[in-house]
């Protein structure tokens, strides 16, 4: 088989012949297809510690044909999609042209969702549509007021716009590439863009003027402070990145002051009801041909100089890796 190995910390992975032997998991699988996150592109180039074991293949994302499986709840030929649950981290991953991979995350792919598909949806719409369905539990409802939305070109920026504009919310789009993205963000249902540098320049006051009944950040640091000082009374903000950092320079003033809720989308650990109401509300809600406008499609023997590219911020919405 053919993976792409992570052999040793900070050093770039490379593309070569696997012995399928190194593979561990009770279901087996024919990958028909990953996908390329900036999580993958850290990975890939060595420049993050996302591999906790070694020697390691890449990928968090895949989606496959079942092949073979000691476990009876999965049968040979069924089609998956499992995203996070530590692959390409502490699990072999995707990049590969064969899985193995633990039963308790996967999840039957929607009759209405190819395999392509589920691969250009991937970790980024999982997560985007957690945030959605988070806001949703938290009662924001399209009426409350403006959703801010940033990384908005990325892919869980770009998915999750898509997702809240469908459902009827006016979505606000944080981005530093306004004049190259513009036309792209407001076709996926944007209706207006913000310059990222007036959240993320500096840490303003504790409470500054209401503007956002809820957001969906994968920003952090300071811009998810700014955030927090601006959301109106009850909102809620759905944190599910660190692009900028992990800190968090604010107080507790937004919290108290205004009832303001900081919850998370963890895409990683989901547990398996949740992972199947995302996966049938994005079969019910996501715009396909939407999603296939916003997809670049490579193979393995891309993925190790994509990295740059991904890396760089030249990559917009969602990539598949195809095996071959």
């Amino acid at each position: 088989m053919r993976a792409v190995l992570i052999e040793t910390q900070g050093e770039p992975a490379r593309l070569t012949d696997v012995d399928a032997s190194l593979l561990e998991g009770p279901v087996e699988l024919e990958v028909l297809a990953s996908s390329y996150n900036y999580k993958d592109g850290l990975a890939v180039s060595g420049t993050g510690r996302i591999a906790r074991t070694l020697p390691l293949i890449a990928g968090i994302d895949v989606v496959g044909r079942v092949v073979s499986s000691e476990d009876r709840g999965w049968s040979v030929g069924e089609t998956v999609v499992l995203t996070g649950d530590g692959l390409g981290e502490t699990r072999h991953g995707g990049f590969a042209t064969t899985a193995r991979v633990r039963p308790d995350a996967l999840v039957r792919l929607p009759a209405a969702i190819g395999p392509e598909r589920a691969a250009a949806i991937g970790t980024a719409g999982f997560t985007a549509m957690l945030a959605v369905l988070a806001l949703e539990d938290a009662g924001v409802a399209p009426d409350a007021g403006d959703i801010l939305v940033t990384g908005s070109a990325g892919g869980v920026g770009s998915l999750a716009i898509a997702l809240l504009a469908r459902r009827g919310y006016r979505v606000v789009a944080s981005t530093g590439r306004a004049d190259t993205e513009g036309d792209y963000l407001r076709g996926l249902g944007a209706a207006e863009l913000l310059d990222r540098r007036e959240l993320s320049d500096a840490a303003g006051k504790p409470l500054q003027s209401q503007r956002w009944a809820g957001a969906v950040d994968s920003v952090g640091s300071t811009t998810l402070a700014n955030i927090l000082a601006q959301t109106s009374y009850g909102g809620t903000v759905v944190a599910c990145g660190l692009a900028q950092g992990g800190d968090l320079p604010t107080t507790v003033m937004p919290f108290i002051l205004r009832a303001v809720t900081l919850t998370g989308a963890n895409s990683v650990e989901a547990p398996i009801e949740l992972r199947q109401r995302a996966w049938y509300a994005l079969a019910e809600e996501l715009d396909l041909d939407l999603l296939d406008g916003m997809t670049t499609t490579i193979t393995l023997d891309d993925t190790l100089a994509y990295a740059d590219e991904i890396l760089g911020g030249r990559v917009r919405g969602r990539t598949v890796v195809l095996p071959g």
